[in-house]
């Protein structure tokens, strides 16, 4: 099985398969990219983490790091299908990375711990999933550690992911001595020897014979709950055969009502190639997923993945390389070739498709067209940014983009020289051009530049990137997170008059204001998941405010949300409601009720109770069980809440809830407290309040 050992490639949309790579951070992604290249031939030597030899960690960061930084495409062939796959960051400071991978991609296969089981970030990734529908399988890696077992790894997907786990396969041996799975669907035996790059398949060993045909009959039990057909075909002949099993848990998985679990070994190369059988029977071709949505002046459209249609593609990614500037296609409808003139729809402009190219991370093959479900990559468009719709010029469509995070920490960036100072700019814009999780701003009080990002690493990845491309050395302050301001108790009738005469045409506008912290129920939660931080209602009767001075009302408020009166800081969470209003026959105007807006607003968040936000992070820590104590007590010196902990042989896990502030350096202390045998990870938990006792932070 290590050959190709494929019908001919039509890449056709239904023998295609997109799909990302989700988990936590070193649970094996990289690896299993990895082996996967090497079982389909694409490449022929297996590339190593912690050799720096891998082909989609090919950023010499990533390579000096041992993490994957940068979402990374690759294609390659398996059975016929053309299978794009994403190896996508699995730590928290690089989330946005994933969430423009999912956005583009039909399916996931979600990579699990053998011994941790689900773990913080592998639990936030499934949440982005779920947000796009994403139907996904998953894979249980590291059986061959000591301490991992397939069961309790289930038992945490069934707990803490809250699906139905479709055990799909057996292992054959624990920890060291793992060398196989059974196949419960066609009962059979698949054993990768030691030196041998494939595996071999043979009758079930006779000493898993009867745990086998146990987990068979479990597994018939869990499809014939949830699928009908199956469940007739079990109710008739008290069984579910080979066919119908697959068929079932094909729907099964499309629906996201249950997920299929395959285990194995990426790094000793074990479970390698039924997990490519299983991504190419379970997982959704793009004729498979629902025709992509997207406007035409204000009218809603849908265009299926047909090769035939007219072209739509969605840019996900922006990157500058030596080859040029790189944009990233999802091709959703038609076909583009070579040469082609696009539009970019949201900017109104046409762009000239240069080459088309076969990604493989780093190294590209180059083809004359790509068609509906196409992953690529394309050379030649000047202008167009991450979100952007191409489309063809005679039949413009607007796509949603992927959405992206709120920057949460942020450092002053600035040069040595002066001279200098254009260049870091022109450094600055590639970084955002890249990356859109970054931000780059002026402090209007200290004429700084602030770079403003995800977390303390991804500005360090940020700032040694602008170090090694450009060649300058930037001189960055300390880390500092963003703050928000949220009301506690508003204020009812608050009447706003503004009046200005100048000599010219005078404006007039009076606006009284109901303003309420905003409670957030089930319906008021974004697509991303986070809460709505405003809402705009007017109860205005009998005219007296017109309608399009409303919307100026609404939008002079949306501009008063930008500094809040405790420090200037944005303000959240909060209810408007228009109530009355006056206007004057010649002096009213848009302008002069969105001021009105504005400055009624100032004054109702002046006369409110207010309270100052700050961003909190979940920090699981696994530490030897000597250490314990120090390091329960440093939290607590961090203002950390301890959520739970957990005994893990000779170790536990703790789980607190810690300001994203006082984790900057964290690492370095939890180091010397557990004579290096500590580690945590951390993921964004929101804001919480500052407690008076901590003191006005420094913003």
């Amino acid at each position: 099985m290590r050959a190709n050992l494929h019908r001919h490639l039509t890449d056709t949309p239904a023998d295609v398969r997109n799909l990302g790579i989700l988990a936590h951070v070193d649970a094996g992604k990289t690896t299993i990219t990895e082996r996967i290249l090497y079982v389909t031939g694409t490449t022929y030597k297996r590339g190593e983490v912690h050799d720096g030899t891998t082909v989609t960690d090919f950023d010499s960061q990533e390579r000096d790091r041992g993490i994957t930084i940068f979402a990374a495409a690759v294609s390659c062939a398996w059975d016929g299908h053309r299978i794009n796959l994403i190896d996508t960051p699995g730590h928290v400071d690089f989330s946005d990375e994933v969430e423009r991978s999912l956005r583009v991609l039909d399916g996931a296969v979600a990579i699990f711990d053998g011994v941790a089981g689900v773990e913080p970030q592998s639990e936030s990734v499934w949440r982005q999933a779920d947000r796009y529908g994403a139907p996904r399988i998953a894979f249980v890696n590291k059986l061959d550690r000591a301490g991992a077992d397939l069961d309790t790894a289930v038992e945490s997907i069934r707990a803490r992911l809250h699906v139905t786990p479709l055990v799909v396969q057996l292992p054959i041996g624990r920890e060291n001595g793992f060398v196989g799975v059974v196949d419960l669907l066609r009962m059979r035996a698949l054993v990768w020897a030691d030196g041998r790059g494939t595996c071999e398949e043979g009758p079930v060993p006779d000493s898993l014979r009867e745990e086998s045909r146990r987990r068979r009959r479990l597994l018939e039990e869990a499809v014939a709950e949830l699928h009908p057909i199956a469940l007739e075909e079990f109710c008739a002949e008290s069984a579910i055969s080979e066919r119908t099993l697959a068929a079932a848990l094909r729907d099964l998985t499309r629906t996201g009502e249950g997920v299929v679990v395959l285990c194995g070994s990426a790094y000793r190369n074990r479970g390698i190639e039924p997990l490519l059988d299983a991504v190419v029977s379970y997982l959704p071709s793009p004729l498979d997923m629902p025709a992509v949505r997207g406007s035409q002046d204000g009218t809603e459209q849908e265009r299926a993945a047909d090769p035939a249609a007219p072209f739509a593609a969605l840019a996900f990614k922006v990157s500058s390389t030596a080859t040029g500037r790189l944009t990233y296609l999802r091709v959703y409808s038609g076909t583009v070739e070579k040469g082609e003139t696009v539009l970019d729809a949201g900017a109104r402009r046409t762009e000239r498709i240069g080459r088309i190219l076969r990604v493989q991370a780093d190294r590209h093959t180059e083809v004359d067209r790509a068609v509906a479900g196409d992953i690529v990559a394309v050379i030649g468009l000047k202008t167009a940014r991450a979100g952007a719709t191409l489309c063809a010029p005679a039949a413009p469509l607007v796509l949603e983009p992927p959405s992206t995070a709120v920057p949460v920490v942020s450092v002053a960036v600035e040069v040595r020289r002066s001279t200098d100072t254009g260049r870091l700019a022109s450094a600055l814009a590639r970084l955002v051009e890249e990356d859109p999780s970054l931000v780059v701003r002026a402090d209007a009080e200290t004429g700084q530049t602030v770079l403003s990002g995800m977390g303390e690493l991804h500005l360090e990845v940020a700032v040694e990137k602008i170090r090694r491309t450009h060649g300058l050395e930037p001189i960055v302050g300390r880390p500092r997170v963003t703050y928000r301001e949220a009301m506690v108790r508003g204020v009812s009738g608050l009447v706003y008059r503004h009046v200005k005469q100048d000599g010219g045409a005078g404006q007039f506008a009076q606006v009284v204001l109901d303003v309420a912290p905003l409670e957030v129920t089930p319906d008021l939660v974004r697509d991303d998941g986070g809460g709505v931080d405003f809402l705009f209602y007017s109860t205005v009767v009998g005219g007296r405010v017109p309608r399009e001075y409303v919307r100026a009302v609404e939008a002079g408020c949306r501009d008063a949300l930008a500094e809040g009166p405790i420090g200037g800081h944005p303000v959240t969470g909060l209810r408007v409601t228009l109530t009355d209003g006056a206007t004057h026959p010649k002096d009213s105007s848009e302008m002069a009720f969105r001021t009105a807006g504005r400055l009624a607003l100032r004054e109702a968040l002046r006369a409110s109770a207010m309270v100052l936000l700050e961003p909190v992070a979940e920090v699981t820590v696994t530490v030897p069980d000597a250490a314990v104590g120090g390091v329960l007590g440093d939290l607590a010196a961090r203002r950390g809440r301890i959520s739970g902990s957990t005994a893990r042989a000779g170790t536990v896990v703790i789980t607190a809830i810690v300001p994203l502030a006082e984790t900057f350096g964290y690492a370095t202390r939890l180091r010397s407290r557990t004579q290096g045998q500590g580690n945590f990870t951390t993921r964004a938990a929101g804001y919480a309040p500052v407690p008076t006792s901590a003191g006005k932070p420094t913003c």
